[in-house]
């Protein structure tokens, strides 16, 4: 694409969007009684405009019905998402199951796919991981009662480079072959925007013996994923961000068929038990085949509606027009950021099959302070300790116009 550094470049191309009508369909924050530039998907992705009706709608069920509505509507509610998350995702329908929040899905996932031994009992994850994740693999390995410091691998950045490269992660898990139990890396790196090689990491985490698991909560909705045929073993992912199903809507599990008929260990509840016989109230756990085997609880049927509103949007646009639109918005936005001032550095990869869409831009001098004056000027973005601004222009909802408008007026604070 040859960009143009002007705003009838951007509003050309916005008339030739295939995506452009979907802006219409999500409400967007007011400053100022306009319209802001939301540029936070990477945090919380915008409402739909049927969201409203969809949780009222399952609220007047409750109004109407009471108790009865669990069997009349909400018994099932979950599998309404199951096609469309397998689709989301690259899966089987059998393969995914919408549950929990997501650290609460990686730890029910790595009491299955992280079964240390004296001999092979390390985890590998990218440094800088989000901090949840590391919280989560370090209390898996204590609990294990293993140290930390001896059984987690860190993936780390040549020195003088901003992310990681593929043949270094590779690299990497050949070198410790035999001692890794797990992998389990962010699909996207929260921080930096980097996304991983997924498919050639599986690959040869199988060829040494591994799990393969991936949190996908910047993958989801973001890029075009195909974890069956990757041979992923587990993946976990929110859908408040890029999947813009609101604040504590449920997450997404992924388990590969192959784990379908899983007999080792893996925490039990209710709902994960054979739906043919689980209102017999037996004793003795049978668990369903397949990812929904892993469900504990009965699903949050007013956040599920939520979610349920933006799915249909998904499915209705297509992964891969979105993807499409991500890497034009994406490429646009690094297009125009580059002539600013050395002032700014984006520490994002350049590749845009190497990224989704965000652009993390390092802010040399006074960045807090950039910062809170695009606030003022309404610009929804996301700060990160110490100097980064995250930038993350959705495919559904923002425009190349907004790009021209952002980097305008982030030119002028900086140069």
């Amino acid at each position: 694409m040859n960009y143009k550094n002007t705003i009838v470049f951007a509003q050309g191309m916005d008339l030739r969007d295939p995506l452009k009508d979907y802006r219409s369909q999500f409400h967007f924050p007011q400053k100022s009684g306009k319209d802001v530039l939301y540029f936070c998907g990477n945090s919380l992705g915008l409402m739909p405009k049927t969201t409203a009706a969809a949780v009222n709608k399952e609220l007047n069920v409750w109004e109407k019905e009471g108790v009865l509505g669990q069997h009349s509507r909400w018994e099932a509610y979950h599998e309404h998402l199951t096609d469309s998350t397998a689709r989301l995702v690259g899966a089987n329908p059998s393969e995914v199951v919408v549950m929990n929040a997501l650290t609460v899905n990686l730890h029910l996932l790595l009491v299955s796919f992280y079964q240390p031994t004296p001999q092979r009992n390390k985890i590998v994850i990218e440094q800088g991981a989000f901090p949840s994740d590391q919280y989560a693999v370090e209390s898996q390995i204590r609990f294990h009662g293993f140290n930390p410091k001896e059984a987690l691998i860190e993936l780390i950045p040549r020195e003088g480079e901003k992310y990681l490269r593929t043949d270094d992660i590779l690299n990497t898990l050949k070198e410790n072959s035999n001692s890794i139990a797990t992998i389990l890396i962010g699909g996207v790196n929260y921080y930096s925007g980097q996304a991983f090689d997924m498919e050639k990491i599986t690959k040869v985490g199988h060829e040494i013996g591994a799990y393969v698991g991936f949190d996908l909560a910047h993958g989801a909705g973001n890029l075009l994923l195909n974890l069956h045929d990757w041979n992923v073993d587990f993946a976990a992912w929110c859908s408040y961000k890029y999947i813009c199903a609101g604040p504590g809507s449920p997450g997404g599990v992924f388990i590969h068929e192959r784990h379908g008929n899983w007999e080792g260990p893996r925490f039990a509840g209710w709902w994960g038990h054979d739906k043919g016989t689980r209102f017999n109230m037996g004793p003795d756990f049978v668990p369903i085949i397949g990812a929904e085997g892993w469900q504990i609880s009965n699903s949050p049927v007013l956040s599920m509606a939520c979610l349920r509103e933006s799915m249909s949007i998904f499915d209705e646009a297509g992964m891969k027009e979105i993807r499409t639109k991500s890497e034009l918005l994406t490429g646009y936005l690094e297009y125009l950021v580059k002539t600013i001032s050395d002032n700014v550095e984006i520490i994002t990869p350049f590749v845009p099959s190497e990224r989704g869409n965000q652009l993390s831009l390092v802010m040399k001098e006074n960045g807090k302070v950039v910062f809170n004056e695009l606030g003022e000027k309404g610009i929804v973005c996301d700060w990160r300790e110490p100097d980064v601004i995250r930038i993350a222009p959705s495919p559904l909802y923002n425009s190349y116009a907004d790009i021209y408008f952002f980097f305008e007026i982030l030119k002028s604070l900086v140069v």
